[in-house]
């Protein structure tokens, strides 16, 4: 049940030693092979935890800190450890793949301080801007890989039936071309929902309670959730991304800094910098990056109207591509981590989360938890 990947030994020191790369060939590039690649960045993400128990609790603490996905526009060069847990390994959920790296203190009543460095290169992900899905042409036949119909199903927060169901059909109408009914979905949602900056987190991304309510608006897990549900509810395999934002947007930064900043050393507090994405996928060409919660926050931000200029040519650059002055770490929605927290499922995990005798601190409140996220871009 339980799959561990053990960074002790060579992998993991002690408390004053560091975790070797997580894979052979993960070993850290160097700033002139990454700058030789258009779109592509690096960036080190220091992490720092003083774990702080509610007064009166004591015994064991767990602290599961999501890790990055590598994929074809992300890979996690290495990873460094250093505190005075007393373990700390990588673990890996079974249902969506999900990675932690997971710490653990026997005992509350001590310090317990921590400090994680990950090194990550990025590159831009544009199928659209590259002119790739220009190419694309809707198979005869649509069949889906086994690892992608997972993505196609209702869970707890993302249903494809009722509402869902009925304004999803009322949205693409009578198109049949899959590329044409996502672009439908995704103009729909960047258009009809707006941001809204009292949520706390992320947002909870419950779809059904956000069209039942009638008040299209949150944040981007919200946001981005309600274009999943309504492509999985016609047929189209769609997912968000938990991740972390890194640095400054560059192609996206002239528009507005809600897309990513950092000071003149390329250096950005990212505590509070947690954002959701989403994609689908087409048959016979594979996973498309789209981000209309993005185009709601700049709206905010810059008090502009959709029909603006601006905000038309970043909603016309979110639905297939995405600027990778960001990192994912997974996928995993309404799931349990491994080991299984004793608070149960999850409904996402893009914060870190931690239990003090299977009580839970609450993860939103950073000054609380006593965690602070910084991003350095290595130039």
């Amino acid at each position: 049940m339980l799959r561990r990947e053990f960074l002790k030994g060579a992998a993991l020191m002690s408390a004053a030693g560091m975790a070797a790369p997580m894979m052979a060939n993960a070993a850290v590039s160097t700033s002139s092979e990454l700058s030789a690649v258009a779109g592509r960045r690096r960036f080190v993400l220091a992490q720092t935890y003083d774990v702080k128990p509610p007064v009166g609790s004591e015994g064991k603490v767990n602290l599961w800190i999501p890790l990055p996905e590598n994929t074809e526009f992300q890979k996690l060069n290495h990873l460094d450890v250093k505190g005075n847990h007393d373990d700390a390994y990588v673990t890996m959920e079974n249902n969506y793949g999900a990675k932690a790296l997971l710490v653990t203190w026997a005992d509350s009543n001590k310090p317990m301080k921590l400090d994680v460095a990950l090194d990550i290169s990025t590159e831009d992900w544009e199928p659209m801007a590259s002119g790739a899905l220009a190419l694309y042409r809707t198979p005869s036949k649509i069949e889906y890989p086994a690892e992608v119909q997972r993505y196609l199903a209702p869970t707890a927060h993302i249903p494809t039936d009722g509402i869902v169901k009925a304004t999803a059909d009322k949205i693409v109408g009578s198109e049949t071309d899959p590329l044409k009914k996502a672009h439908k979905i995704y103009l729909w949602v960047s258009e009809n929902m707006e941001r809204d900056d009292s949520v706390i987190g992320c947002g909870q991304g419950d779809v059904r309670a956000i069209l039942e309510s009638g008040k299209l608006g949150g944040k981007c897990t919200d946001i981005n959730s309600v274009f999943v549900a309504l492509a999985r509810a016609v047929g189209l395999p769609a997912r968000e991304m938990f991740g972390l934002r890194l640095g400054q947007g560059i192609k996206m930064g002239k528009y507005s800094s809600a897309f990513g900043s950092a000071d003149a050393n390329g250096v950005a507090k990212e505590t509070g910098g947690q954002h959701c994405r989403a994609m689908f996928f087409l048959a016979g060409f594979g996973w498309v990056p789209v981000d209309p919660a993005d185009v709601t926050k700049m709206r905010l931000k810059e008090h502009m109207k959709h029909s603006d200029a601006d905000v038309q040519a970043v909603n016309q650059y979110l639905f297939g591509n995405w600027e990778m002055n960001w990192v994912g770490f997974n996928y995993a929605r309404d799931f349990e981590l491994s080991p299984a927290p004793e608070q149960g499922a999850m409904n996402n995990f893009g914060y870190p989360y931690a239990e003090v005798d299977g009580d839970p601190l609450n993860y939103y409140d950073a000054k609380a938890f006593a965690y602070d996220y910084r991003s350095t871009e290595q130039r």
